[in-house]
Order: structure tokens, then sequence, then C-alpha cells
């Protein structure tokens, strides 16, 4: 099966900030569902079966879709990849269930920052252990630098909705949850770059990981409900179920992606899109008492700027952070 063209980074990384404007605005669509239902895993499950339905609609449409279902069995029996990487879609299912638990107690602005500080940090790891479909992505200066200052950058642009957090001891601890979710995306974003290649499609992985995910959390609920029985019935508000749809995109340009730029450039590119939706949202549809500041412009923009650095080499002759070794130079 014919493989995808590697995208350059001048149009991937474009694409992923495309992609990562959805995050912002599906972390505030959860949210506000798990507040209508009071239940956090029931918001995160339709999530999941409303972003389930889609992917199945459009792997049955598409010939490219169809195609790569066809390749699952193929790709599982000749062991084409190892057979966990079908069970990346639990990860995403942690970060849905993240969003509906801890939005309301820590707000997108701290959840923001717990989260885009695990992938960085992780992304760094995932692409020099060589997990994604490109292999190992060499840690040089520049990537390092690029990393260092997204966290920062993204900590000063929240920075005004930080020190409106009132009562610190109080989601000290929520905040390992978005941090250990944050963390798992890498791994996911590069199990299903590896996977979307050996189907020849992101449809598929994309598809897997809604089945995987929701099968999961439909696991769990069902635990719940034999325990504390249901919650409040399904509200009538349209565009809470729009979640779902946000995370294919997400999930599907980011296998898509992962192959040409890596892991950590991928991140980096969704999370610069998190920072312009989120800037998007306050400025006009705004949540109440959110106002848009210098900070919140200014850190948006060293973000971009840190992306820009993470793709540029690092011009000491021969030298590659991680291998302790010096390239010979060529004889002249």
């Amino acid at each position: 099966m014919s493989q995808p063209a590697r995208l350059p980074a001048a149009v991937g990384l474009p694409v992923a900030l495309a992609a990562g404007i959805a995050i912002p605005a599906q972390s505030r669509i959860n949210g506000a569902l798990g507040t209508a239902l009071d239940d956090s895993l029931a918001a995160a499950l339709v999530s999941f079966g409303v972003g389930l339905a889609v992917m199945i609609l459009v792997s049955a449409v598409l010939p490219r879709g169809r195609a790569g279902f066809a390749q699952i069995l193929p790709a599982l029996r000749e062991r084409r990849f190892p057979r966990v990487y079908i069970v990346a879609g639990v990860i995403g299912a942690w970060f849905v269930l993240t969003q509906t638990m801890t939005i309301a107690l820590l707000g997108v602005a701290v959840f923001t920052v717990a989260t885009v500080a695990g992938q960085t940090l992780t992304g760094l790891v995932v692409d020099r252990m060589g997990i994604g479909p490109g292999g190992k992505k060499t840690l040089t200066l520049m990537r390092m630098v690029g990393a260092v200052m997204t966290i920062a950058a993204v900590a000063w642009a929240v920075s005004p909705k930080l020190t409106d957090t009132g009562g610190t001891g109080d989601w000290l601890l929520a905040v390992l949850l978005p941090l250990s979710a944050g963390m798992a995306m890498s791994f996911q974003q590069a199990m299903n770059g590896t996977t979307g290649m050996h189907y020849g499609t992101p449809i598929t992985a994309t598809l897997l990981n809604f089945v995987s995910g929701f099968a999961a959390l439909l696991v769990l609920w069902l635990i719940k409900v034999a325990v504390a029985g249901f919650g409040n019935p399904l509200p009538d508000t349209w565009w809470y179920y729009l979640g779902g749809p946000m995370g294919c995109i997400f999930i599907g340009v980011s296998a898509m992606l992962v192959k040409s730029l890596g892991v950590l450039l991928t991140s980096l590119g969704l999370i610069g899109g998190q920072l312009i939706g989120s800037l998007l949202l306050d400025i006009f549809v705004p949540a109440p008492g959110s106002v848009v500041v210098a900070a919140t412009v200014l850190g948006t923009a060293l973000t971009l700027a840190a992306i820009v650095v993470a793709t540029l080499p690092w011009n000491m002759p021969g030298v590659r952070l991680g291998t302790g070794r010096r390239r010979p130079r060529a004889r002249r």
C-alpha cells in the first residue's frame, strides 16, 4: 500500500497549529458537558461515543478509510508494529476524562500548563527513543531550547489566570492528572503515527483510537452505574456533543504529521494552536470573568517563536546531543 509523502515543516507546522485550535474548544465543551451531566465519566463516554460514530462514518464512506480498515488484521497478524499500539486510544480516553474531571476545579489555564509541560518533556524522550514512525530524532540544542521556551511561554500566557486561582492546595494534587495525560499524549501520537503508516492512512488509526478509548470508558461507566446509578439525562444543547468530532481532528492530524515532523515538533505545533485557540475563545466567546491581557498575547507570540526555534538546526559541526560523539570532518 502506498504511503503518504512526508510534509515539510513549512507545511506541517501550520496544519498542526490549525488542529491544535480545536483542543481548547474541546476542553470547554467537555467541561460544560460534565457539569450538565454532573458526571465526568459519562461526559467523557459521550464525547468518545460521538467521535466513534463520526469515524465509523468516515471509514465507511472514504475509499482510503475502507482500504485502511482492510489492513487491520494483516498488520496485527504480521506484527508490523507492537500489538499494544492498537489500544493507544486508552490514552486519549484518559486525556478526555481528565478534562471533564479537572476543568471545573483547575480552569482551562492550569489544565493547559500541566498538559503542555508533560507533552513537551516526553516529546523529547519519545523522539530520542525512536518510538514514532520517523525513527530516532536527533536531540539538538535548538529542540531543547524550543521545548523550554514553549513551557515558559505557555506559563506566561496563562499567568493572569493562574494568579486568579485561589486555594492552591485544593488543585495541587488534581494538576497531576492533566500532567500525566500530557505526558502520555506524546506516546499516543507516536503510536498512532506508526499504526497509521502501516494501515496506509491515519483514518484507521483514529478509528481504532476511538474504539479502544470508548470501550475502556464504557467499562468504567458501567461499573460506576452499578455502584452509584445513573446521573442526569443527556442535555438538549447541541454544541455539547462537538467535543468528539474535534478529537477526531486532533488525533487524525497528529497521526498524519508525526512521521514528517517527529513527536516533539508535532506537539509544539499543536500546543501553539491550543494557545491561539484559547486566545480566540477569550476574544470572541469569552467565559464569564475572562479578560485578554498583554501577557496572554505576548506569551502566545513567544510560543510561536519557540516553535520556529525548535525547527532550526544546531550548527556546531558534527555535534549531536545525546550521542557523545563528534562526526569526523570531511577531508579537503
